[in-house]
């Protein structure tokens, strides 16, 4: 019995042996939480102040084109400076944002423009972080432990993405979004100095200076390659068509069931949880391309059967299936990514990689909310769902490398595995000094 829920139960190896993992780790499961609290909030009071779906969506396209521009840039610097460096100024500066938010909520009048500026430089320090920390994770985590590690990255979001909305929308409703904004900034001065106690992560070789040569060499290297590329199409058109999140408030109200907003907020989190904590089988698995595909193409169809329920338990049990079978495809997508790009090149990859699952999100928010403007709420719903279905089956045809992939016969991730194998000095081996020493990460021993 031990044995076969070991075969289910995530893999704790990252946590036990690795100290920079645990303290991203930890740091991800804080900073989590208040930004999930502030993902309820924000779309709320705008909700409050305008009364419109546009509105609430419109902050999808504030967030694009800093996404985008910020997303590249940021993979090119963690290439080029210290990771670690980067994610403690961005953390700062997200502090320094959320205290904006909390200060405007408190006026008599809050205005509406603050949000969505707001909007627009959270995505700028989201898009310089997380390829640094995308990249710092993948150089500090064995090759043997990458899938492992993307589970527990994973888990520790949806612990924080199920608790935060359920909380907020309980805080909102008793103290307002003011206080909501104030437990988000709590979190981020507890996540700030978790930062710090970073290993320094200096780049792997000296590249000069971020430059647009480079950002072409990184998308060279990732436009050269069939199997990124599917893996960045296929998350991009699931969330473009079938990403119905901002439109939650204004479901929960054709349902009749206001009280369930934050219910609805955290059921997708709670379905890729699910995955998460029974993710063992999928170390196991050396197809991942085919992963990708299956979960996105059911993702779609999960979002389409919510739109056309009108029970609200229903509707809750749809997004809960909907995020776990979202969960299995991003696993399979990080580990694709993880066993395949070069250090030398992970930031830059990293930048793009952002930009495939955060683009989507955000154009999916301005779809749902113009589409839900026209024709209702819920054949905004519906129809996402099935034209995403569609996207998927297509972009699955005219990719097949991708649904080839195999981790144990690639190329690249052969190549990937020697690098990281390879003795320090070696050409192309990895500075493990420079992350705090892999075998002293090792000797951390558990927690």
């Amino acid at each position: 019995m031990i044995r076969r829920l070991s075969r289910v139960l995530p893999d704790l190896t990252p946590l036990r042996t690795l100290r920079d993992f645990r303290l991203l780790w930890f740091e991800g499961l804080v900073m989590g939480f208040g930004s999930s609290i502030a993902l309820v909030a924000m779309p709320l009071q705008i909700k409050e102040l305008t009364g419109s779906p546009f509105a609430v969506g419109l902050t999808g396209a504030v967030e694009l084109v800093p996404l985008v521009v910020f997303g590249l840039y940021g993979g090119a610097l963690a290439d080029h400076v210290d990771r670690r460096r980067i994610i403690v100024l961005t953390e700062s500066g997200l502090g320094v944002l959320a205290c904006g938010l909390l200060v405007n909520s408190l006026l008599p009048h809050p205005a509406l423009w603050p949000l969505y500026v707001t909007a627009a430089l959270v995505s700028v320090l989201s898009g310089l972080q997380q390829p640094a920390l995308s990249s710092l994770i993948a150089r500090i985590v064995p090759h043997d432990q990458l899938t492992a590690s993307a589970a527990l990255n994973f888990a520790s979001g949806q612990v924080s993405g199920i608790l935060g909305p359920a909380l907020a929308g309980i805080i909102v409703a008793w103290g307002g979004t003011s206080l909501a904004y104030g437990v988000a900034l709590a979190a981020l001065c507890v996540a700030v100095p978790l930062c710090l106690r970073l290993s320094p992560s200096p780049p792997a070789r000296e590249n000069g200076r971020p430059s647009f040569a480079s950002l072409v060499e990184g998308a060279r290297h990732a436009f050269g390659k069939p199997v990124l590329i599917g893996t960045y199409a296929m998350d991009i058109v699931a969330m473009f068509f079938a990403y119905p999140v901002t439109l939650f408030p204004f479901l929960a109200n054709d349902l009749h069931a206001p009280w369930a907003v934050g219910m609805l907020f955290a059921a997708v989190p709670l379905g890729a949880m699910l995955v998460t904590v029974t993710s063992g089988w999928v170390s196991k698995v050396r197809r991942h391309g085919r992963l990708v595909a299956l979960g996105a193409a059911g993702w779609g169809l999960a979002v389409a059967l919510s739109g056309l329920t009108d029970r609200i338990w229903l509707v809750f049990a749809c997004f809960v299936l909907a995020g776990a079978l979202d969960m299995i495809s991003g696993l399979a997508r990080h580990t694709i990514w993880d066993q395949t790009v070069p250090d030398e090149l992970r930031g830059r990859l990293a930048g793009i990689e952002v930009l495939s699952y955060s683009c989507g999100p955000q154009l999916g928010q301005l779809r749902a909310g113009t589409t839900a403007s026209l024709i209702g709420t819920r054949a905004s719903i519906w129809s996402g769902g099935v034209l995403c279905v569609a996207a998927v089956g297509a972009l699955a045809l005219a990719l097949p490398r991708l649904l080839s992939y195999h981790a144990d016969t690639d190329e690249d991730a052969l190549h990937r595995k020697a690098q990281k194998e390879a003795p320090a000095g070696a050409t192309g081996a990895e500075p493990r000094d420079a992350v705090g020493g892999m075998e002293r990460q090792e000797a951390a021993g558990p927690l």
